[in-house]
């Protein structure tokens, strides 16, 4: 016969013990009682517990006296903190301490059960993370191993995650890791690029609207809170947001409800918060185009994504994956990378991180007239002086309005060029490769790439 699950409730007060213990009775679990912190070790100490749900204020200290022995001594067992109303500061201190959750007086009571059935979800597993069905964390330098076992103790909580990192390192990996191995796995896992949605539609996207709330809408639609309901959201670029979102993000966190527009009434929603930018969210908040109240609701806890350039023993594994991917995609054989190759990738900078990586070796392996990858193939830039005169260049400013990224605005800059040379040698792709100073297949692949492929004189 199967042990019944018990759960430790932690609070001096009778009326809300009896309320808890009723609750968690009703949902076939088995509850213990203990009006203080001394009482509450003393159990700990002694039996085995599922859950622990302790309030902030004990007679002789603080909920965050049992958090921090359960850290200390029972690391698997999550604990829940009950806190007074609108104490945000006190719920954050708690995610930090290592708590799994918090919920605050008065208690809602569906709430409640919905903390407790995620925290019954959770799996005691002491192994690495790094793989599941969409994501891989390819790598085994104690960089990234240090970086799964920080993935596997966040995806044990409820506390909202600040991923940080360069462009293309990974980040939306980590957050899909993250979801992937924690109570809400089954839910769902909804990413949104803060900075690609127009900000006339933002509120329209993130809350949903009604019927007739404006032009166009034509149906009720759900908005990205609702759709993420039981799972988790992950924001992306979330710097990019306009400060009169970031308003709305703070109160729809907050609530932990939304309003759509052109309603008058609020939708609950349950939704685990990850976000994560390449810009340095300290100084966008410094700088005021970031709100602090925000920052400190969403960096609750920090991960950190290493550059490919701090793990470069890491790019073998990678570059296999990579390839290995490709061959199958292309239904090809694999091709090996030369000694040089590898020479090359291992002391290349990777501004572009794994993204860039990715992107050299689907070039690379298009271009490649046998089995070897060599550096040759790669293409990368070299340190030698070049012969062309930047002059132009230099003396002009970048402007980088209307494009999402760095590497929308370096694609349009190619598309650009490659349109330019074409039509200056009237399309004869031949004659514009060399010119170029590249080979006609490979810039048949640029043109592919770009979608510039169209039909001219050879």
């Amino acid at each position: 016969m199967k042990k019944k699950l018990e759960i430790l409730v932690v609070d001096d007060e009778p009326d809300i013990r009896e309320l808890l213990e009723i609750t968690i009775g009703r949902m076939g679990l088995k509850t213990a009682s203990a009006e203080s912190v001394q009482d509450a070790i003393a159990l700990l100490s002694k039996r085995e517990f599922a859950l622990c749900l302790t309030d902030m204020k004990l007679p002789d200290g603080s909920g965050m006296d049992v958090i921090q022995y359960i850290q200390r001594e029972i690391p698997q067992l999550p604990v829940a903190m009950i806190t007074a109303f609108g104490n945000v500061e006190t719920a954050i201190g708690a995610l930090k301490a290592g708590a799994f959750d918090f919920i605050a007086k008065p208690i809602d009571l569906e709430r409640l059960r919905s903390l407790i059935q995620s925290c019954l979800r959770l799996e005691d597993s002491s192994e690495p993370v790094g793989y599941n069905n969409t994501a891989q964390l390819i790598g085994n330098t104690p960089i990234m191993k240090e970086l799964r076992k920080q993935i596997q103790k966040m995806a044990r909580s409820q506390a909202p995650i600040y991923i940080s990192g360069e462009s293309g390192s990974g980040k939306e990996v980590v957050a899909r890791l993250i979801h992937a191995n924690g109570p809400r796995a089954s839910g769902a896992f909804i990413p949104v690029n803060c900075g690609a949605i127009p900000n006339e539609l933002m509120e329209s996207e993130f809350f949903g609207h009604v019927k007739g709330s404006f032009t166009g809408a034509h149906e009720d639609k759900k908005g990205l809170f609702e759709a993420a309901h039981g799972g988790t959201l992950f924001l992306d670029e979330v710097a990019d947001l306009p400060l009169a979102m970031q308003v709305k993000l703070l109160r729809a966190i907050q609530e932990k409800s939304v309003r759509k527009v052109g309603s008058n009434q609020e939708v609950s929603v349950d939704v685990r918060l990850l976000s994560a930018t390449h810009k340095n969210l300290k100084l966008e908040m410094e700088e005021k185009r970031f709100r602090g109240d925000l920052f400190y609701r969403i960096n609750v806890i920090e991960i950190h994504v290493p550059s490919l350039r701090e793990r470069t023993d890491d790019i073998p594994l990678l570059a296999d994956k990579i390839l290995r991917q490709l061959a199958d995609e292309w239904q090809l054989p694999k091709p090996t990378l030369s000694d040089d190759a590898y020479d090359t990738l291992q002391s290349h900078d990777f501004p572009g991180n794994v993204r860039e990586l990715e992107n050299i070796l689907e070039r690379a392996f298009t271009l490649c007239e046998s089995e070897q990858i060599t550096s040759d193939d790669l293409q990368l830039p070299q340190l030698e002086t070049s012969t062309t005169n930047f002059t132009a260049i230099e003396n002009t400013s970048v402007d980088f309005s209307g494009f999402e990224s760095l590497e929308k605005y370096l694609e349009y800059v190619e598309k650009d060029i490659l349109q330019r040379v074409l039509d200056q040698h009237r399309w004869n792709r031949t004659a514009a490769a060399k010119s170029l100073g590249m080979t006609f297949r490979q810039l048949r692949y640029r043109l592919q790439k770009l979608g510039l492929d169209g039909d001219g004189a050879e």
